[in-house]
């Protein structure tokens, strides 16, 4: 068989998935987990669908990867094109990337000039944090208390959603996240208030902050929207302390919540760096920083950056597509338009299930808060509910700290027939309980 030809269903079917698990387990050990109870082998995608060995299709309403739909045939063309014709590193001359970095810059506030590309989004806020420190003096951090923002060494130290409280080292803080919905929304209004309070505790310990680093849909902490305000009296706090505001927008970016291609914009913020990654490449492996100009100038000429595959010619052939795509198929208005709608559908459940304590969403993202006598109950019929959605053809995850969160993220052509399959499906889920 060549290896340019898709991998034909009917080779693997046969091969139980009983026996992929113990081979994998012994190739791979034991630190890859699979999604789902009865892992998905999964041959083949198009658009919004997956489709396993046996030829069964799934509604993909969690995959931010495949941002503008799986293997879409514009991004298929220009990774095969650009491919056969040149791949190598940045420190050869060559027109693609510096396209790309003008088309991704143009999305962008003129205030952020400059695009570092790395090819994750891990590498991204390594890079970043790299860059506040050094550009600030300082070298505190401060992230929320259950934020997810990388597998580098510096990144998961300020992921407590991976490494846990006890992991983020002392000279950083991790602050409540802005919780919308408990407690009257208290975590949200007060924000600010405990960025202000963090600060405080690394003076008293003769620690200064380097950067405030935030998710702009706070995905791993259970998925919040604050009021706008308070995030840009936090970022003001930081800023008044010496130093800078990073925007992970790995998760929230690319058009995803539907109001413009950035989620900090949403909030009105004026970041100093900009991080990507998953959606840049609609799964070839990418990420960026884009940076205010003033805090490279010392770095560039003292430490410098090179990465052998960030940039490449074929990984800027991609991201140029990607943009192509999000731009001539109306994405972001999809994202607004559908996202809104299945935002009502989500919201009848309510009505209907007592479980349902909360549906937030901006655009074409979702998160669906369950409820029940006590937190660990909740979080076993959270999981029961993604998993029987799995079996229903629907793919979703969870996420947040109690593990109660139904965490919904859909490509970015989620249409209003995938969005009514994906409310009837939780509906039947939901109505086990």
């Amino acid at each position: 068989m060549s290896l340019s030809s898709p991998h034909p269903a009917n080779v693997d079917s046969a091969a139980s998935e009983q026996a992929l698990l113990e081979r994998r387990a012994r190739l791979l050990g034991p630190t890859y987990r699979a999604f789902y109870r009865s892992p998905i082998h999964l041959v083949r995608g198009s658009g919004v669908w997956l489709y396993d060995a046996q030829g069964r299709k799934y509604l993909d309403a969690y995959n931010n990867v495949a941002s503008v739909g799986h293997c879409h045939p514009r991004v298929v063309e220009a990774l095969s094109g650009q491919a056969a014709t040149l791949n190598t590193h940045t420190r050869y001359l060559s027109e693609i990337i510096l396209d790309y970095a003008e088309r991704l810059l143009g999305t962008l506030p003129p205030r952020l000039g400059h695009a570092m590309f790395t090819c994750t989004g891990s590498e991204a806020n390594d890079l970043a944090i790299r860059i506040a420190q050094h550009s600030t003096g300082n070298t505190g951090v401060i992230i929320t208390d259950f934020a997810y923002h990388g597998a580098t060494i510096a990144t998961a130290q300020l992921s407590p959603a991976a490494v846990g409280a006890a992991g983020v080292p002392a000279r950083h803080r991790a602050v409540a996240a802005p919780d919308t919905f408990r407690d009257g929304g208290r975590a949200a209004h007060d924000f600010a208030r405990n960025v202000a309070a963090a600060i405080e505790d690394m003076r008293a310990q003769n620690i200064r902050p380097a950067a405030l680093l935030l998710d702009s849909a706070f995905s791993s902490d259970g998925i919040f929207f604050p009021d706008a305000s308070v995030m840009r009296d936090a970022a003001d706090h930081v800023r008044k302390a010496g130093g800078i505001v990073i925007a992970d927008e790995v998760q929230s970016g690319f058009g995803r919540l539907g109001q413009g291609m950035w989620g900090f914009a949403n909030y009105g913020l004026a970041p100093d760096i900009v991080t990507m990654g998953k959606p840049i490449g609609d799964g070839h492996p990418m990420g960026a920083v884009i940076v205010r100009p003033q805090l490279v100038s010392s770095f560039g000429s003292n430490t410098g950056y090179f990465n052998t595959f960030g940039g490449n010619p074929v990984a800027a052939a991609v991201g140029i597509a990607v943009l192509d795509v999000i731009e001539g198929e109306g994405l972001i208005e999809n994202a607004r338009t559908v996202g809104a709608y299945t935002g009502e559908l989500l919201a009848a459940l309510q009505s209907r299930h007592g479980m349902v304590a909360d549906v937030r969403h901006n655009g074409l993202y979702f998160g669906v808060e369950l409820m029940a006598e006590d937190e660990a109950t909740a979080a076993a019929k959270t999981s029961s509910v993604v998993e029987a959605m799995r079996e229903d053809g629907v793919l979703i995850s969870s996420c947040g700290p109690r593990g109660n969160v139904l965490k919904i993220r859909p490509p970015l052509p989620f249409a209003r027939d995938n969005a009514e399959q994906l409310a009837e499906a939780l509906d039947r889920a939901l109505s086990n309980w």
